[in-house]
């Protein structure tokens, strides 16, 4: 199946930019989704006197699933091949795109296993929403916690910088360059009034 077949071009345009697949689109919003109430749930429990232990389930709840879906969209990535990248793009940018792309990937995976070892190490394992819990990955160790959670620390600040860069060049691209470079990833729904979305897999 060549890459023809596998996206189709934007509804709102003849001439717009390729979409992803479907299950790229998916998981990019469900992932995003998931990053958001991990960030979230994570300064909150910063500075949280109530509810900490409900709220360090649904931090680690996201956690996993970040990293589970993570693996399962860079799986996705290599077995099919994304749409090229719009012409508004200069080459410079394009190289940037094309880095913190890779940088989100590697911090997706790495923030989770982090969070998990440092669970691991603090002697208290990691309990997942609906009572699941996850084994030790490190031994417990009271010099490592430390070292871990301010690796953790730091992993968050970058995500949250990286993902609010991305945004910003969405909205820029969206709102200012208006080359519709958010089309690749949203869904369409037939004027007929039947949603669906306009691809062909």
């Amino acid at each position: 199946m060549n890459s023809s077949e596998k996206y189709s071009p934007d509804p709102v345009a003849s001439n717009g930019p390729l979409r992803f697949d479907a299950l790229s689109r998916i998981l990019h919003w469900t992932m995003a989704f998931l990053i958001v109430a991990m960030l979230f749930l994570g300064a909150m429990l910063v500075g949280s006197l109530g509810n900490y232990h409900r709220m360090l389930v649904l931090h680690e709840t996201a956690g996993m699933a970040v990293l589970i879906l993570a693996v399962v969209r860079i799986g996705n990535r290599m077995r099919r091949k994304p749409p090229p990248m719009i012409s508004s793009m200069s080459r410079p940018e394009r190289a940037v795109a094309a880095i913190s792309e890779v940088l989100m990937y590697v911090l997706f995976v790495a923030q989770p296993i982090v969070g998990w070892a440092l669970a691991s190490a603090s002697g208290v394992p990691i309990r997942l929403f609906g009572g699941v819990y996850l084994p030790a990955v490190t031994p417990q160790n009271a010099h490592l916690y430390h070292i871990l959670r301010d690796v953790h620390s730091v992993l968050a600040c970058g995500l949250l910088m990286v993902f609010t860069a991305h945004m910003c060049a969405v909205l820029a691209h969206t709102l200012l360059l208006r080359d519709g470079l958010l089309g690749r990833m949203t869904f369409a729904f037939r004027r007929s009034g039947t949603a669906g979305v306009t691809e062909h897999s």
